[in-house]
């Protein structure tokens, strides 16, 4: 049996070979501990790191000394909202988000909201896009945050970061954004949009998984924080435990690799993109396209086929490999809370498929898929119609 064609990029993407192989000297040979300041085991692997630190500083335009590297994303901004809360919560208590965020982002405001804050979370129109008039309203001088996500893993609808930022900055809140799915598939400039904190994870730019990390700004306006993990003192005394070298090592490659083919790799899967939604509407009219009228990521793809049920048109799909939303809710029984908050009843949200393309998709296997989506409804329809 073949393996499925594999579009589910935004549950995981491998690893590139180069990541790979540069990763693999720092598991058996160049093994020594960054911390260890007496020998030269210690400072080669220092030495890594202090690379990778810059690699990622030339992909996101930031300074290098403001990375902290974490187990991933979520890791990332439950340091990032807790450590923002501990350091400056005596002060301003008000947080705001929005509907379409990650669980990470929502079950931690969650949580800070049990603490005593208060919490405003912006809906989306249709296009899973906010109101900025609304942001405008909901900032104020208590604020201690806003929390927006640079771009959506379910539709890939991408915020105005820049824009978000300079309403939070006017009334001297800090900005958050994960940018875990944006990162190495669009231009990510933390100067250009002025974002406070960044979270990140590797596995999203062909990385190995179980590293990521959060930058921090340090000037002009230092960004402090109190860590969630202590120890022996760690990166700052943020975040405390050993540093795993091979995984850094790992993201600063694939960081390196992402600079150097952004603007190349982006636009050829936006052609891919709009050549696999052109055959699939050219089979089925009916197919909504979510979030398709607003700025997105170049190769994620969410699809609504009116009248089925995912659960129903996936026994269909074995030869092709794709999601109904964010990966850890693959198994939930609710719908998409990305779709609901835009205004998609259950049944349509129900009915929706993520495709997300990456680094090594071809045009054939997106013109096979095409074709197997539409022929699996198709059946589904024909089965309907005959019960």
């Amino acid at each position: 049996m073949s393996a499925p064609i594999y579009l589910d990029y935004h549950a995981a993407a491998p690893v590139d070979p180069a990541v790979f192989e540069a990763m693999r000297p720092y598991f058996t040979e160049r093994f020594g501990d960054p911390g260890q300041t007496l020998h030269a085991h210690g400072w080669t692997a220092d030495e890594a790191i202090d690379v990778a630190r810059g690699q990622l500083g030339l992909l996101l335009n930031a300074d290098a000394a403001g990375f902290l590297f974490t187990s991933g994303a979520t890791e990332a901004v439950n340091l990032a909202m807790r450590g923002l809360a501990s350091t400056y919560g005596h002060r301003r208590t008000r947080i705001v988000t929005v509907a379409t965020e990650h669980p990470r982002v929502l079950e931690t405001v969650a949580s800070l909201e049990r603490d005593g804050f208060d919490i405003v979370v912006l809906g989306v129109d249709a296009a899973g896009q906010i109101n900025l008039d609304e942001l405008r309203v909901a900032v104020d001088r208590d604020t201690l945050l806003v929390a927006a996500m640079w771009a959506n893993d379910q539709t890939g609808v991408l915020h105005p970061m820049a824009e978000i930022a300079e309403i939070a900055h006017e009334c001297g809140a800090f900005v958050l954004s994960d940018a875990t799915w944006a990162v190495g598939k669009v231009p990510v400039d933390v100067e250009e949009a002025g974002v406070d904190l960044l979270a990140f994870d590797a596995n999203q730019f062909y990385g190995p998984k179980g590293v990521g990390g959060l930058w921090v700004r340090r000037r002009p306006r230092r960004v402090r924080l109190l860590p969630e993990l202590t120890g022996a003192g760690q990166q700052d005394g943020l975040r405390s435990g050993s540093y795993n070298v091979p995984g850094i090592v790992g993201l600063g490659k694939a960081a390196d690799l992402a600079d150097a083919v952004l603007y190349e790799e982006a636009a050829r899967l936006a052609r891919l993109r709009d050549r696999f939604e052109a055959r699939v509407v050219s089979r089925l009219a009916d197919v909504v396209v979510n979030g398709g009228e607003a700025p997105r990521l170049p190769g994620v793809s969410n699809l609504a086929v009116p009248g089925t049920e995912t659960r129903k048109l996936f026994p269909l799909l074995r030869g092709l490999a794709a999601s109904t939303g964010a990966a850890c809710k693959t198994r939930a029984s609710q719908p998409s809370h990305v779709l609901t908050a835009m205004g998609r009843s259950r049944a349509d949200a129900f009915a929706a498929l993520r495709f997300s393309l990456g680094r090594f998709t071809t045009e054939a296997e997106a013109d096979a898929a095409a074709v197997a989506l539409t022929d699996a409804v198709g059946n589904l329809r024909g089965r309907a119609m005959a019960a």
